[in-house]
């Protein structure tokens, strides 16, 4: 099989759509393909470059890549999504796809690759445990394992659940000690993003936006004297994720966190989400102890040192 690669242009990205919903095999991943190809390749050019590179069996698409540079340090390069058709596997589409990546990469300036997210847009952490084939592939590319990175799933489904527990005591509590918790509204951006990066730094103002800004998306802030003292929020990356969330360290155990991420659950639950996934998560214990969360989805990052091309 001769496989030819080229670039895609966004008129292309309904069969890059296809393509990854039969790529996919995990199906909540294959479900959500949509609103994962509309975040690698559309709302994430808005902040740093992105291509998107096809594989074609003659005039059949067989394999697509997305690729993109760090917007905070452009000597990172990112590869963000791979999908090669099940029956064309093991046939070099693969390879010939992250291959052209890399040096459509080096030629951006970057001196490695990252198989990992690149936030604020990314599909997943990194590879997928479960994803056999893909973590064959890379360890063959010459990709190291550097960082272990988890998912955790709070449960939805029923009435009763941890993530649901009511947060009206918390409020009260709350509210005596005047914090006010409330729906974060879109004229909130300014300063929900500025306590964002000062007291975190990083890059949230676009997730925050999204939040904000789109349906099946939402934000919710805790506040004293005009004063952010933390937000949660959710639906940025696809509609049944939760995150990002942050709470001031001078505010860290007062409940602040549990309120604002059960709010926040509730909003999905009320949707129609049955489990909602907390992405790349740090603080394992705060969601366990909050919403009953539970570690469900382990990825590996591998990273590869560029040669010169």
């Amino acid at each position: 099989m001769e496989i030819d690669i080229v670039d895609l242009t966004p008129e292309r990205a309904p069969a890059v759509v296809r393509l990854a919903e039969r790529a996919l095999d995990l199906p909540e991943d294959a479900a959500e393909a949509h609103a994962i190809v509309d975040a690698l390749w559309t709302r994430a050019a808005a902040d740093r470059p992105v291509f998107t590179l096809g594989a074609y069996d003659g005039d059949v698409l067989v394999g697509a890549l997305v690729g993109s540079t760090s917007a905070a340090d452009r000597r990172l390069g990112h590869v963000d999504l791979v999908a090669v058709a099940p029956e064309h596997r093991r046939r070099g589409a693969g390879r010939a796809l992250l291959t052209a990546a890399e040096r459509r990469l080096a030629g951006l300036g970057a001196a490695e690759v990252l198989l990992a997210g690149n936030p604020p847009y990314y599909a997943w952490p990194g590879i997928d445990v479960r994803y056999t084939p893909a973590v064959c592939a890379a360890l063959a590319l010459g990709y190291r394992q550097d960082r272990t990175a988890w998912n955790m799933t709070a449960d939805l489904s029923y009435d009763d659940s941890p993530a649901l527990r009511s947060t009206e005591a918390g409020e009260r509590r709350l509210a005596e000690q005047g914090v006010t918790v409330r729906r974060a509204e879109p004229a909130d951006l300014p300063a929900l993003a500025a306590f964002a990066r000062t007291t975190f730094g990083g890059a949230w103002d676009a997730e925050l936006a999204g939040s904000l800004g789109r349906s099946g998306a939402g934000c919710h802030l805790a506040e004293r004297d005009g004063e952010v003292l933390g937000f949660a929020a959710y639906g940025s990356s696809r509609p049944g994720w939760f995150g990002p969330m942050g709470t001031a360290p001078a505010a860290e155990g007062t409940g602040i966190g549990g309120v604002l991420l059960r709010r926040c659950l509730r909003d999905q639950r009320a949707a129609g989400h049955r489990s909602a996934q907390i992405g790349w998560v740090g603080p394992v214990p705060f969601y366990a102890r909050s919403a009953g969360a539970r570690i469900e989805r382990v990825f590996f990052l591998y990273r590869k040192t560029l040669e010169d091309r």
